[in-house]
């Protein structure tokens, strides 16, 4: 007849199990009490945790989870992720179905197209359990690691950003140094795009290369016509800013009710003369420009303008008079 395995009492359990039984039923109701009291609760986390770890094991993994926390909260649609990347759609969503599953990557749909982005919380959470014990909680050993993780705020859904298109003549260089400088500024609330209304084959390699001694990433930046944002598929601007230095009559692009629209005139750095020094200082001092324009930009409150009201301060920002270059 099978023996029941004794109370447990306050202290020293297993030496009353031993005492009250012969041998075997001992190690068999030891046995029953492992099963009955183990905290499986790290078992599971550690199963986690390596599942985290586990869907991060690939180089591709790797570089979805950096360009999308370079996005940060609006993170990236599909398409432009799948080319910014260089892989097919249908490789990309193996390994997107992968982060999204180990709860380090999150989706949301915005009209037709599916936005993904990094899950900090989820992120931190993996990296926090893996650091929790580091060094018996002495930083004088471990150097603190747990600085590295500071404490967020409750994570909270998705934030859409606001795209943005800029506009001139050859789509060379003004827009193309708006571009860049807004994904930078932008920090991911904003989407950055540039076309021309006359594009020529490609940015001038002067701007790129100011730009990359920037910091800026240059890879993907390319001259292209304006009639790229007109199909159904084409993202849907917020903002159309044009910025040639006069206006020449151009027709800009139509894109419909819904973006707002604004001039930002800023000479043009085809037309730049002097030696390579001089005309170095005056491509410096017109990436100035623009991005002061652009942090005055991305600082504006949004959240209690109307639309009145925000294109009013669009328009103040296009003025040369009132904006100190």
């Amino acid at each position: 007849m099978p023996v029941s395995a004794p109370p447990r009492p306050a202290s020293a359990p297993w030496e009353a199990v031993v005492e009250s039984a012969s041998p075997s039923e001992a190690v068999r109701d030891t046995c029953l009490d492992c099963v009955n009291y183990f905290d499986y609760s790290t078992i599971m986390e550690a199963t986690n945790a390596a599942l985290g770890f586990a869907a991060l094991a690939q180089a591709t993994r790797i570089d979805v989870m950096r360009l999308l926390a370079e996005r940060g909260p609006s993170g990236l649609a599909a398409g432009e992720l799948a080319a910014r990347l260089g892989i097919a759609p249908s490789t990309l969503s193996f390994h997107l179905s992968a982060l999204v599953d180990a709860g380090l990557v999150q989706s949301t749909r915005q009209g037709r197209q599916v936005i993904y982005a990094v899950r900090f919380a989820g992120l931190r959470a993996l990296f926090a359990f893996l650091t929790e014990t580091c060094c018996g909680g002495r930083p004088d050993l471990c150097g603190d690691i747990a600085r590295l993780l500071p404490d967020l705020p409750e994570e909270s859904p998705m934030q859409p950003a606001f795209n943005v298109l800029f506009v001139c003549t050859r789509n060379s260089a003004r827009s193309i140094l708006a571009e860049a400088i807004l994904e930078k500024v932008g920090r991911g609330r904003f989407k950055a795009w540039s076309a021309g209304t006359e594009p020529v084959a490609g940015p001038m390699p002067e701007v790129l290369e100011r730009l990359a001694k920037l910091g800026h990433d240059v890879s993907h930046l390319r001259s292209k016509s304006w009639h790229e944002f007109e199909g159904p598929d084409a993202p849907r601007m917020d903002f159309v800013i044009t910025l040639c230095d006069v206006p020449e009559g151009e027709a800009c692009p139509d894109l419909g009710p819904r973006p707002m629209t604004a001039a930002w005139p800023f000479p043009d750095p085809a037309k730049f003369t002097g030696s390579d020094i001089e005309r170095t200082a005056l491509l410096n001092e017109l990436y100035g420009m623009i991005r002061r324009r652009l942090e005055s930009f991305t600082s504006l409150p949004f959240g209690t303008l109307d639309r009145m009201a925000l294109k009013a301060r669009l328009d103040e920002l296009g003025d040369s008079a009132r904006m100190a270059r």
